[in-house]
């Protein structure tokens, strides 16, 4: 099953790619993102080699771009870009308009295209005949070759890395056997339009998987990636349902929130599969530290102020990030199209309550603390019912909050080089020597 993931750069993105790739030995994974300030390929860090996996650099509102993907062959989209930082929409709401909705547009529209195409209005399945032999490609994902078996990951998700190449035969003698891709670093250029760095293979000797075996076909085509914070405000009581009213706060949540109506509408009008998830305040490796756990992790280790909006009491109901990525895996292969599945943590906690047990996790003193004006338009609270994809899929998140922050905490101060680079901007020239000509 070739899953083309947008957004794969970005914090849930890459640790979906990475526990995807782990836990399903029968995916293969296009990684389009535009590596805009939150999008990161040290994320993806060890990948490089995996010849299931295929990194492209481009923008997911390029509809030739898109296209030219789809034309390689893809079952299944799942939509994690978006420009996602309140305070970056309350300064300048362009991007997230362009992105969030627009992208969005285009992404419904080409699936839309493709599936009406291949699949007569049936579920998704691999391309086969003239579209798999249009031509060779450098690069493209490839279904794994027999012997490949999944390394499930377990509660050692956030610290344990991904083998370059999996288990393959060949792989192991050190070359690529037919119908397996080159050498995995293989980049789509959209501004050529041309596939490079890979050994070239033809399409027609892929090997295809088995369709009949359960679990390996996606019950749905679209998954768009969503957000709590699409309802606004709650008060003290009470949790969010997926039929709770839309009542975004500010131009991001507002963006999100549009886009979920148009893929919506996408199922309505043209009958494509599509499933919505909206889940709570995510937290766990490889998060950009401008989020709140990460900015006081990162800032407490360099004994700087800990800056907290208002008063603090602000409530976030916080979810592990694998957790969410074992949510997303049975939407992907049980939900039900044109269904909305809530996914939260049962982790409610005021922000200063976080902040505090952070200090305490470090040791560091609590006088880091320094409250800070309130955003404008800053919701209360937040709380997600997950019950129905715990009723209707099985789905439970495993990780509780105290020991999945503790966890998190620790890969912080494990991985400093990682966010050093990022806060100091090293981490922008490395991607201006790699990929600034592509």
């Amino acid at each position: 099953m070739r899953l083309l993931v947008t957004g794969g750069a970005g914090f849930i993105g890459s640790n979906f790619i990475r526990y995807i790739l782990n836990a399903r030995p029968e995916v293969a994974v296009i990684n389009l993102d535009k590596l805009t300030y939150a999008g990161n390929l040290e994320n993806l860090t060890g990948l490089e080699e995996n010849p299931r996996y295929t990194f492209v650099h481009g923008d997911i509102g390029d509809r030739r771009l898109v296209s030219e993907i789809f034309s390689r062959g893809v079952d299944a989209v799942i939509n994690f870009a978006a420009e996602s930082h309140v305070d970056r929409s309350i300064m300048d709401a362009t991007p997230f308009i362009e992105t969030n909705i627009r992208g969005t547009q285009v992404l419904l529209d080409v699936t839309t295209e493709w599936w009406r195409e291949h699949t007569a209005g049936g579920p998704p399945a691999t391309p086969a005949g003239p579209m798999l032999e249009r031509s060779s490609i450098r690069g493209a994902p490839t279904d794994p070759p027999a012997g490949v078996t999944a390394s499930t990951t377990g509660d050692n998700f956030d610290t344990a890395p991904v083998s370059g190449g999996g288990n393959s035969t060949a792989g192991a003698a050190g070359g690529a056997s037919p119908g397996q891709a080159g050498n995995g670093k293989s980049r789509f250029n959209g501004d050529s339009g041309s596939w490079e760095h890979g050994s070239t293979i033809s399409t027609k000797d892929l090997p295809r998987e088995d369709r009949g075996q359960p679990g390996t076909a996606p019950a749905v085509a679209f998954i768009q990636i969503s957000t709590d914070e699409v309802y606004g405000s709650l008060g003290p009581e009470g949790r969010f349902t997926e039929e709770s009213p839309l009542n975004p706060s500010s131009p991001y949540s507002a963006s999100k929130a549009a886009a979920d109506l148009l893929a919506l509408a996408y199922h309505r009008t043209h009958g494509l599969p599509v499933a919505v998830t909206r889940c709570s305040n995510n937290y766990g490796p490889y998060q950009f530290p401008e989020k709140l756990i990460p900015l006081m992790i990162t800032n407490a280790l360099e004994n700087r102020p800990l800056p907290v909006y208002g008063d603090g009491l602000n409530v976030r109901d916080w979810l592990h990030v694998e957790d969410h990525c074992r949510a997303l895996e049975l939407v992907l292969y049980r939900g039900r199209a044109g269904e909305i599945y809530n996914i939260g943590g049962h982790g409610e906690r005021t922000n200063l309550a976080v902040v505090r047990t952070i200090l305490h996790l470090l040791d560091k003193p609590a006088g880091l603390i320094r409250f800070v004006k309130d955003r404008p338009g800053h919701d209360r609270r937040y709380a997600i019912d997950p019950s129905k994809i715990t009723r209707e899929l099985g789905w439970q998140p495993r990780h509780t909050f105290e020991r999945g922050l503790a966890a998190t905490v620790e890969w912080y101060v494990k991985n400093r080089p990682w966010w050093e680079r990022i806060k100091s901007g090293a981490y922008r020239e490395y991607y201006e020597r790699m990929y600034g000509g592509r």
